[in-house]
């Protein structure tokens, strides 16, 4: 039992730090990219709002409750990614500025796009269970969301580390890093949803 959920533990956090797979990264890097160092509590909050989503459609999934076309999940994860990139940059570049509102939009979005994340990776969780297991299906979601959730912190600490260090030390404005780092997410999305288009 102990072996097992560090097992999947493990397979949570390589999953989510894989960079054959690095679509959940670009993701978690565009949601920060708004984001300096000292505004972590915001940042703990969307990365919480996203745990919501894709933890409830994990479980959804693999107990096989709900199933969506892996085709069709793996084209909308890019998409996620390039509408949450886009919106980075129409929100620092737009005469409107409602903090609140856009508080509320990008909690919004850090959820909603949890849940298709979350059909991401229930894909790769059903295909790695161990056969024989079925019956330990609950605490082998635990482990390997908490798993997912370690990843995403190194992805988090790592991407707030270098906004600190351009922003603070080499004095870049944070609408300049915002805009680069989503435009450069943005380019990669749609080379992403090019290549995993389903029609």
């Amino acid at each position: 039992m102990q072996q097992s959920f560090f097992t999947y533990l493990e397979l949570g956090y390589k999953h989510i730090l894989d960079l054959n797979g690095y679509d959940h990264i670009l993701f978690l890097i565009a949601l920060c990219a708004v984001y300096t160092i000292a505004e972590w509590k915001k940042v703990a909050l969307l990365a919480t709002a996203f745990t919501l989503g894709h933890s409830l459609t994990l479980a959804l999934a693999a107990l096989e409750i709900v199933a969506f076309p892996s085709d069709v999940i793996e084209f909308l994860i890019p998409v996620t990614i390039f509408l949450t990139a886009v919106h980075n940059v129409i929100k620092w570049n737009s005469k409107i500025e409602s903090k609140i509102w856009s508080g509320k939009i990008n909690y919004f979005l850090a959820a909603f796009f949890g849940l298709i994340h979350g059909m991401g990776f229930s894909n790769f969780f059903r295909s790695a269970a161990m056969p024989g297991e079925e019956n330990q299906i609950i605490s082998q979601l635990l482990s390997f969301n908490l798993g997912v959730e370690l990843g995403q912190m190194v992805v988090v600490i790592i991407s707030l580390a270098l906004s600190a260090i351009f922003i603070g030390m080499f004095k870049t404005l944070k609408r300049d890093w915002t805009t680069f780092v989503s435009g450069a997410a943005a380019g990669v999305a749609l080379m992403l949803m090019i290549e995993t288009k389903f029609w």
